[in-house]
């Protein structure tokens, strides 16, 4: 049997359609992190981007969210690898450091369903998308323990 493309390309090497199935629509990448000036320390929110559908864990606008929402960080090979607050199950990031995607991902499990019942995911999980925050609301207010 072959081994599926994740385990046999690079990132650099998948075609767009292997790039975009490998995103196990977990959400995180949607949530405000906060930094610490001084020590570069990542803190996770609760807070969602403003096309952000916490139902579904999904961008509501995907083709079109650099238009709406310029900031938003377009994934790459080289940014994968970059990027530090990257979550721990994010399967670019899995890929890029040689490790096999888990079981719940839907490459494996072959439900997108499964994320969300392992647990892994951001549905129903946050609590306010930047566009309902008021500009003098704190984003501490919504800082999590941990990375989710």
């Amino acid at each position: 049997m072959d081994e599926p493309f994740w385990k046999t390309k690079t990132l650099e090497a998948m075609t767009l359609g292997e790039w975009e199935s490998l995103c196990d629509g977990c959400g995180k990448c949607c949530l405000a992190k906060l930094e610490d000036e001084d020590t570069a320390e990542i803190y996770w929110t609760s807070v969602a981007c403003r096309l952000f559908d916490a139902g579904t864990c999904q961008c509501s606008n995907y083709l079109d969210r650099k238009r709406h929402v310029p900031d938003c960080v377009q994934l790459t090979p080289q940014k994968v690898r970059e990027i530090d607050w990257l979550p721990r199950t994010c399967a670019y990031k899995l890929v890029a450091e040689g490790k096999d995607l888990p079981q719940w991902h839907h490459l494996i499990s072959g439900s997108r369903e499964a994320v969300h019942a392992a647990g892994i995911s951001m549905k129903d999980r946050v609590t306010a998308l930047e566009s309902d925050l008021a500009e003098d609301e704190d984003y501490f207010d919504h800082m999590l323990d941990e990375q989710p």
